[in-house]
């Protein structure tokens, strides 16, 4: 597909799930943005966008969000001895939540398409995430999507196809197009390997497990 015809940036973590939507959507996808936000895991993450656009030929950018570490309260912000093990779920990784993150990314994201002449925004929001962040549940990305219509000449839309599946499920469609996971980074600690014990960790394995493939990490436990 040419230039021309590709329409979508899409918002890039270099973990695993939007890594998949960008293999999957590769063919419309004329750029992508990470966002550098001083999380503990942001270098690694970096490392891994950077390396996955490379395999796909699509242009990169990295924009600094410094000020959410500075006046945000996260513990994805604190260091790694701030981070919960355990369970990926409510209670457990409440902590994490940084507010409104994919609010600020989309709207930058947002401006970014329309600059590019691009007419949709990718995101890979999923099920799991519903309880735990409020800016990944389908009210959210209906109401930003609606947002962004309304606030842009070419009415940039989102697309957020993976919001009702599973991790597991992300999973089994990135096996089946042969996206190579030891090129990801989820751990929210920012080791050089996955602890295997945070959340993200922990959810990791368990996509893994569920997909019935086998998990190519690097985990310290």
């Amino acid at each position: 597909m040419s230039d021309k015809k590709k329409d979508c940036i899409i918002v890039l973590s270099g973990g695993m799930d939007s890594v998949t939507l960008m293999h999957e959507y590769k063919e419309r996808i004329a750029l992508a943005v990470t966002f550098d936000y001083g999380s503990n895991h942001n270098t690694r993450e970096i490392e891994c966008a950077r390396r996955q656009c490379a395999l796909l030929g699509i242009r990169h950018l990295v924009i600094p969000l410094k000020f959410m570490a500075e006046y945000f309260r996260s513990s994805l912000l604190d260091g790694a001895e701030a981070i919960p093990e355990g369970n990926y779920d409510d209670d457990n990784m409440k902590s994490t939540v940084v507010p409104f993150r994919n609010g600020i990314m989309l709207s930058v994201a947002c401006g970014l398409a329309e600059s590019n002449d691009l007419q949709y925004v990718l995101i890979a929001n999923h099920g799991g995430d519903h309880t735990i962040y409020p800016d990944c549940r389908p009210g959210f990305v209906d109401a930003m999507g609606e947002a962004m219509r309304q606030g842009t000449f070419n009415g940039v839309q989102i697309l957020a196809p993976y919001t009702l599946i599973t991790k597991g499920d992300i999973a089994r469609r990135g096996a089946e197009m042969g996206v190579d996971y030891s090129l990801t980074y989820s751990c929210y600690k920012g080791g050089k390997r996955h602890c295997g014990k945070c959340g993200t960790c922990m959810e990791r394995r368990e996509a893994f497990a569920d997909a019935g493939i086998e998990d190519p990490t690097d985990y310290e436990d």
